[in-house]
């Protein structure tokens, strides 16, 4: 059995509102076991026998019934208990400094994570406002962010991440409620 945690782009912001409740009523319809939801933000963890190599079919079946069930273009990024497990121990700043917002990007293809990471490389730059210093560093298919408090729509990073292309390829979470996935 495998543990899954699917992260939704987008949900109940925006105008698409989908309650937890019927999106955990959702996983359960595609016969998914321990559907558990956290917060309004479209996390759901959940098991299954599908093993890591099925992640493609899983993840495209599970777009599909979302986008069938609440009428939107759902796009969501797919991973194991363990990889967010991983993904979590290896943040490389200070999640406990009060002053930012420890956050994780999740890329769903590899080639937008290396657009991203060389995105982060070119404004992650202390020289040129160290106060307002991003703290961006990649990792395989996620990108940490660790901005100021107040500035995570407004900084240089956070206008690459509002791209429109990055849309149907990126999610990103609060390192927080990461937690409260893996427990």
């Amino acid at each position: 059995m495998t543990v899954w945690i699917a992260l939704l782009r987008g949900v109940n912001v925006g105008g698409i509102t989908i309650r937890s409740a019927d999106l955990a009523d959702l996983f359960r319809s595609l016969d998914f076991g321990g559907v558990r939801t956290v917060l309004a933000s479209g996390n759901v963890r959940f098991e299954t026998d599908e093993p890591a190599s099925a992640r493609a079919k899983l993840k495209s079946r599970i777009e599909k019934a979302l986008r069938e069930r609440f009428g939107y273009d759902a796009w969501i990024a797919l991973i194991t208990a363990d990889e967010l497990a991983k993904a979590i121990e290896r943040f490389p700043f200070d999640a406990d400094d009060s002053a930012r917002q420890p956050w994780v990007v999740f890329c769903s293809d590899g080639d937008v994570a290396n657009e991203l990471a060389d995105a982060a490389a070119s404004v992650d730059d202390p020289k040129t406002d160290p106060t307002a210093f991003e703290k961006v560093s990649p990792h395989v298919s996620v990108v940490y962010w660790n901005p100021v408090k107040g500035t995570t729509t407004d900084t240089a990073f956070a206008k690459v991440l509002a791209k429109t292309r990055y849309t149907s390829t990126t999610t990103n979470r609060n390192l927080r409620t990461l937690a409260k996935l893996v427990d």
